[in-house]
């Protein structure tokens, strides 16, 4: 419900921005909540992840990444169905039937191992295939960066990512205490696995909202378009951004 609340007031937002420059109207709100962000991050999650990376070995770190990941796959396959990729559907699904059998419940990837590729479709990629337009960039309390189409989709695709954080009537974790703790883990090995890329970013700019922001428009774009992406975008910050992108770890460059 909070992420619906949070999703309809950017909705609000951007219709009294109907005037604004299409490239960030909501800029002088996102960069205070993109600070604010930033505080809450560097006060206590970023710490938690530096301590969790430290006392956590290596292996232990990849099961766990490993066990949040193959949940995602059925997920995934719905997507790339509605998307009108059967075939990426039907490895999906593979892979999630032979990491949970096979991989211990998915703490092991075996499904790479087999050949079966790993993808990475969610619904705001759905609805971008269907020609929703992505609307202007926002910075959501909590979740961060997101454009308006991502900020709508983002409450299904967190409940189907996740789906032990419905709160009644849950089929798959009863207790809230269960609950919360997959959640925190969750948490705290996502932000663990951008520590390196965090270091990428300060380095790499003067100005980190800018940099932040050019670097998800980006990549949100490949990933709907599948790498194709529409000459529609190639205006948005081109002196900026020609420079400034940033590559996660084992992305082609």
């Amino acid at each position: 419900m909070k992420n619906i609340f949070l999703a309809s007031v950017m909705f609000l937002l951007v219709a009294g921005c109907a005037n604004a420059p299409p490239d960030d109207p909501l800029e002088p709100y996102n960069r205070t909540m993109f600070s604010f962000n930033e505080k809450l991050d560097n006060a206590v999650v970023k710490p938690v992840a530096k301590a969790y990376v430290a006392v956590t070995p290596t292996p232990v770190r990849t099961w766990v990444s490993n066990f949040f990941g193959n949940l995602q796959d059925p997920w995934i396959a719905f997507n790339n169905l509605m998307q009108g990729k059967p075939v990426d559907a039907l490895t999906d699904l593979m892979r999630f039937v032979f990491n949970t059998t096979l991989g211990i419940g998915g703490l092991l990837d075996i499904a790479s191992e087999a050949g079966l590729p790993k993808h990475d479709e969610d619904f705001g990629q759905t609805l971008g295939v269907w020609g929703v337009k992505e609307g202007p960039f926002v910075v959501l309390p909590f979740f961060g960066p997101r454009t308006l189409r991502d900020a709508t989709a983002l409450p299904l695709d967190a409940s189907a990512e996740s789906p032990w954080v419905l709160p009644y009537g849950n089929p798959i974790v009863h207790d809230s205490n269960a609950r919360y703790g997959l959640s925190g883990v969750k948490l705290i090995n996502e932000r663990a696995r951008l520590l390196g890329i965090e270091r990428t970013l300060d380095e790499g700019t003067l100005d980190k909202y800018r940099f932040a922001r050019d670097f998800y428009l980006q990549q949100r774009r490949f990933k709907v378009h599948d790498g194709n992406v529409p000459l529609e975008y190639d205006d948005f910050d081109p002196d900026e951004s020609a420079d400034n992108t940033l590559h996660e770890p084992g992305e082609k460059q």
